[in-house]
């Protein structure tokens, strides 16, 4: 895949990666739709590259269809779905409210399945399409101290790979994004020591975002932001019980450290 003169749509795009991957596919030709609930900054970013800026809530399927039906009137086919936008909120099971879940499960995953089908018939038809999912570490791993962002990421991971498998034969190529400690609003203050010990060393956006567009030109589906996740997985994968209790280690670490609050 290539982004030369391809129609491009990024959820999530007014900030952070989402901003920074938007910049980059500009670059390389493509013809990117800013799409944010933030509408004003989604539009000062496009106006960086002359792009299109969008608001949408991604929650709502009603404005996911509605995005998609004006980027197809104003572009064209939407040739690379980027599902980027998410929230995170919330604590344990027991502190959360359910209203919580609700938000993190519409935006994180639904706006994902949202967003999927409204394009993918088109990409089946055309036999091409390219769908980007953003998910974490956390999806993978976990987010401590944050039970909904880690279940709905988890979701995330199963939609993408499930996405893969089954629509690989009809020219739809797929790829999942999985970053750690990213300066993005998300990740909040980098200085506290929760940062440092969860996430690793601290990427820019800018640097994710090259990564992410390497990726797609190489049609590959995970995309890990650190060399040491791959190591977190495999020690996940090759010994569930050592890991658990290597998390629980972590867990008791960054309780004592004040690192429980994002």
């Amino acid at each position: 895949m290539q982004f030369q003169d391809k129609v491009a749509v990024v959820t999530g795009g007014a900030s952070g990666i989402g901003a920074a991957c938007c910049r980059n596919f500009a670059e390389r030709g493509a013809k990117v739709v800013v799409a944010d609930l933030n509408g004003d900054g989604a539009r000062a970013v496009a106006a960086e590259f002359g792009g299109l800026g969008i608001a949408c809530n991604v929650g709502d399927e009603a404005e996911v269809n509605a995005l998609v039906a004006e980027v197809e009137s104003a572009l064209g086919p939407i040739d690379i779905m980027f599902n980027n936008a998410g929230i995170n909120s919330g604590r344990e099971i027991l502190n959360t409210d359910l209203s919580v879940w609700q938000d993190q499960w519409q935006v994180n995953l639904m706006a994902h399945v949202y967003a999927v089908r409204a394009v993918m018939p088109g990409m089946i038809e055309r036999g091409s399409g390219y769908l980007l999912h953003t998910a974490s570490m956390a999806g993978i791993l976990i987010s401590h101290g944050n039970l909904p962002y880690t279940v709905s990421k988890h979701a995330v991971v199963g939609l993408a790979e499930y996405l893969s498998i089954t629509h690989h034969h009809q020219g739809i190529r797929v790829s999942l994004l999985a970053p750690l400690g990213v300066r993005t609003p998300m990740l909040g203050d980098t200085s506290k020591p929760f940062a440092a010990t969860a996430t690793g060393p601290i990427k820019e956006p800018e640097e994710v975002a090259e990564q992410v567009a390497t990726a797609v030109e190489e049609e590959r589906f995970l995309i890990l932001t650190d060399e040491i996740a791959q190591t977190w997985m495999d020690g996940k994968a090759n010994d569930l019980e050592r890991w658990l209790k290597g998390m629980r280690r972590m867990q008791d670490k960054i309780e004592s450290l004040g690192g429980r609050d994002p």
